[in-house]
């Protein structure tokens, strides 16, 4: 083959190269690890839109960003640490990583990947983060619920059903670790209950037995903080709840557009925001000099067939508190 002929030849080769390989020549790609708790299913539509929303700063998959996705299926430590130590080893450029048992696997494993969590729950009490406005180390992102907020859920399940004297707080061994029982249990005199700790695993049977158990004294209400494991079984929760007449207030919306009576939660956290830490620690910034960032508002959703159902009646005051009524 002559010479000209297989510069023309190479030529015609390089224009069809991938534009991943041509972005890597300009700049090295850089590479984002996903660890989730929930399964693919749960979570596919926000990753999608975190996706979207890096592209809009310049990160597009396969061209400047590969991304490596691993959903655990669990929020149980033990079956995330696989999850965590794979990604780990492909050491990427950064971590966005939820709940916060992933965080921790992560943080036990890494002190240098930067990582950006979704979680509930205090990452000053986990030791995730040495405060909120400075969190040092490899670690910031966004708290999407607060132990506190139970003292709410309580005041709105005794506005909606005055006649409950017992409430139970529904959540599996993973989540307990925040406290939401014990501040339930702190405020429980000044609401006339009597407060039980209903700590589940993820096994369809044992949250059946525990919810029928409970409901076999009249009287009962339930309260599901932010959870994994009660979210995934929110169908049969709801169900369960409307079968033996238990008032519940729930930490997702989801759970009342399956049926549940109310949830009280923040606004659900916009990717941009998340997708603005990933991009500045991407440029260059410290995970540790980002604020870790609260929700500053909530939203109570309320579905009236259900309160007919349990044969509540729902106040006007309550109304008025209320964002959305489902009819």
């Amino acid at each position: 083959m002559k010479r000209r002929e297989f510069i023309t030849l190479l030529g015609g080769a390089a224009a069809a190269w991938p534009l991943a390989a041509r972005a890597q020549q300009g700049e090295r790609v850089k590479r984002l690890g996903i660890l989730r708790g929930a399964a693919e299913a749960e979570v596919q539509d926000y990753n999608a839109a975190l996706l979207r929303e890096l592209a809009q700063l310049g990160w597009t998959e396969d061209r400047t960003l590969r991304v490596d996705y691993r959903p655990a299926g669990s929020n149980d430590p033990d079956a995330i640490r696989p999850h965590a130590e794979a990604l780990v080893r492909a050491a990427p450029d950064v971590i966005f990583a939820n709940p916060a048992t992933a965080v921790q696997v992560l943080q036990r494993l890494t002190r240098t990947i930067p990582i950006v969590f979704t979680q509930s729950g205090d990452p000053v009490q986990a030791g995730t983060v040495q405060s909120l406005t400075r969190p040092g180390g490899n670690i910031t992102g966004f708290v999407t619920f607060e132990p506190s907020i139970n003292t709410k859920y309580l005041q709105l399940l005794k506005d909606v059903a005055p006649d409950v004297t017992r409430v139970a707080v529904l959540q599996s061994r993973a989540s307990s670790w925040r406290g939401d029982f014990a501040v339930v249990e702190s405020v429980a005199q000044s609401f006339a209950v009597a407060p039980t700790a209903m700590v589940v695993p993820d096994d369809v049977a044992e949250i059946e037995h525990a919810i029928a158990a409970f409901a076999r004294e009249p009287n009962g209400g339930l309260i599901l903080p932010p959870d994994n494991v009660t979210i995934r079984h929110r169908a049969l929760i709801v169900t369960l709840a409307a079968k033996y007449r238990l008032p519940a207030i729930y930490s997702f919306r989801q759970t009342v557009e399956a049926g549940g009576l109310m949830s009280y939660a923040a606004a659900p956290l916009d990717s941009r925001l998340v997708a603005s830490y990933v991009d500045r620690i991407l440029r260059g910034a410290k995970p540790g000099d980002l604020p870790v960032q609260t929700p500053t508002k909530f939203e109570l959703v309320i579905k009236l067939k259900t309160a007919s159902d349990l044969g509540l009646t729902i106040a006007a005051s309550l109304f008025a508190l209320a964002d959305e009524v489902i009819e």
